[in-house]
């Protein structure tokens, strides 16, 4: 029997590998799987990828733990230029899919868990799979069988808030916690306003590639997030009136403090 432990980089899945080396539970290999925006560009955040490989897996090397890092064939820029051929919405064939729809993810399955099955489907040792699952999400607890899928969270009774806190007691929480709850790729349409803020703000260069995203013609979804009709435009928009109220700001202040 192998064990395999599914890493994401998040808090859960992390605190998941840290429960398996404090309590000597069995571990072969931790698993992670990386979408890509395109064949060269990560679709983690920068800081979130450079956390993974450069202090992470350091770390669970030193303690004698295998990683390995799955890629799936597809990107999300494959996905996002693919043309429609065969929807009932006569209207949409020939036009290229464009950004996915808002609210469960669908680039999920294809850049990520795809890759995640296919080492499954062609691994020839029976194995038992860790998934980060904390005590206080039993609907997603129910979904797991208990013996393929195990979650170490649930055995040791650890709440999101604990795996929080465990994490940052070994120095192994993301630095996306800084600002967000959650992870999640940069270009992904569920995002909150304070990660599309961050990614604008530090990471101008991926900004700008949504923004190119939302030039281009001929798209069924042709707004970053059509379900709520929010545009990267507008979000621009939005995001350059505030830079201007807190120069305003910053300017009063200023004059204030040197009178």
């Amino acid at each position: 029997m192998k064990y395999i432990a599914s890493f994401s980089g998040g808090k859960d899945s992390t605190a998941t590998i840290i429960l398996a080396h404090e309590n000597g539970e069995p571990l072969d290999l931790i698993l992670f799987s990386e979408v890509m925006f395109d064949e060269n560009i990560s679709g983690e955040l920068p800081e979130h990828i450079d956390f993974i490989k450069n202090v992470c897996i350091p770390q669970f090397e030193k303690w004698g733990y295998e990683t390995k890092i799955l890629h799936s064939e597809t990107t999300y820029i494959d996905i996002f230029f693919h043309t429609v051929q065969r929807s009932k919405a006569e209207e949409r064939n020939g036009k290229r899919a464009g950004f996915p729809m808002a609210g469960k993810c669908a680039i999920n399955r294809s850049c990520k868990i795809k890759a995640i099955k296919q080492f499954f489907s062609s691994f020839e040792e029976e194995y038992t799979q860790y998934i980060g699952i904390a005590t206080d999400k039993p609907k997603r607890l129910e979904r797991i069988d208990e013996v393929k899928k195990v979650s170490l969270l649930k055995k040791y009774g650890y709440t999101e808030q604990m795996a929080y806190e465990l994490c940052k007691e070994y120095k192994l929480l993301s630095p996306v916690y800084d600002f967000t709850k959650r992870g999640g790729c940069w270009f992904c349409p569920n995002a909150r306003i304070n990660e599309l803020r961050h990614l604008r703000k530090y990471h101008q260069e991926l900004w700008g590639k949504l923004i190119d995203l939302e030039n281009e013609k001929n798209l069924v979804g042709n707004i970053f997030n059509k379900l709520e009709k929010k545009s990267i435009h507008d979000i621009e928009e939005k995001l350059k009136w505030e830079d201007r109220q807190f120069t305003i700001f910053d300017f009063i202040g200023g004059n204030e403090s040197g009178k």
